[in-house]
């Protein structure tokens, strides 16, 4: 079922699609900066679908929601706060959320500004919004500001002039994309990559390439002591071939995060392809399965 809700700010509508049994406890997914809802893979949801009531939406600036960036420019704050008007929207009180890249981020700010709405958590491919150092195994600590940074081969097309040479051709520079984010561990399937970009155009109803979550105010992210309060069951994913967000970011995070486990998933990169979804949502479902809907 797909249907519009109200966005934290006035005016600005937000697409929604709902899939499982309405009676199942509700699982929100938030994706990535300048990606759709349908960016998360048919096959995820689905697995993820068959025990909870799987809610994925557009970021505003992405998909079917409203595109406000160029007139009314807004803070990554207020992306977090869209979040919640999600669940607001669709009449939900609590739900189980799932973050991926800047949407982990968004979950983070959801769980330390509005723990009260959150059955449980998944973060992945993000970083922590804290300052607290990092414990290595051997006791040493290390500042954040020392942990690694993003990839050259990833900074590098990411300074690139995006130029509009036609769909097809933007297709392919998002595979290429895709590749460098996907890491260097599994099998790189274009193919499915190929699929994945032609459905988010379809749904979006063009090819244009937005840069609103990019410029947008990025500042007042931070909630160190909130995180370390946590008290919503959190499972961190590490991703061993992870080129944005590299190891020992997850343990980091789980470090921040209070009440906060990890897991492993083999070979995973920054992106979803077919060898992580079977992996990928046990974890998950595991997860959330462990806590009560009440709790």
């Amino acid at each position: 079922m797909q249907q519009f809700v109200e966005a934290s700010s006035p005016g600005i509508r937000l697409w929604t699609e709902q899939r499982g049994s309405a009676d199942a406890p509700p699982l929100l997914l938030v994706m990535g900066a300048q990606a759709t809802g349908v960016g998360w893979p048919e096959p995820l949801v689905d697995a993820l679908a068959a025990h909870h009531r799987v809610i994925r939406y557009d970021h505003r600036d992405t998909g079917r929601s409203s595109w406000p960036f160029e007139e009314r420019p807004y803070r990554i704050a207020d992306l977090a706060e869209d979040v919640v008007a999600v669940l607001d929207g669709l009449g939900i009180e609590r739900a189980h959320i799932v973050g991926l890249s800047l949407g982990g981020m968004l979950a983070q700010l959801a769980l330390a500004d509005h723990p009260d709405r959150w059955i449980s958590a998944t973060l992945m491919g993000t970083s922590a919004l804290s300052t607290t150092p990092y414990t290595r195994p051997d006791g040493t600590t290390v500042p954040v500001d020392e942990l690694p940074g993003i990839a050259p081969e990833v900074l590098e097309m990411w300074a690139r002039p995006v130029e509009d040479h036609g769909p097809a051709t933007e297709v392919e520079r998002r595979i290429a994309h895709w590749r460098v984010l996907a890491g260097d561990r599994l099998p790189f399937d274009a193919d499915f990559f190929r699929t994945l970009e032609h459905r988010v155009i379809e749904h979006t109803g063009h090819y244009r390439v937005g840069t609103a979550h990019g410029r947008a105010d990025h500042s007042g992210l931070l909630r160190s002591d909130a995180l370390a309060e946590n008290e919503v069951p959190t499972l961190v994913i590490a991703a061993p071939a992870e080129p944005v967000f590299p190891p020992p970011h997850p343990q980091h995070l789980a470090q921040s995060v209070g009440n906060a486990r990890l897991v492993e998933i083999p070979g995973m990169g920054h992106a979803l392809p077919p060898a992580v979804h079977a992996p990928l949502a046990t974890a998950i479902l595991r997860h959330t399965g462990a806590v009560p809907p009440t709790a």
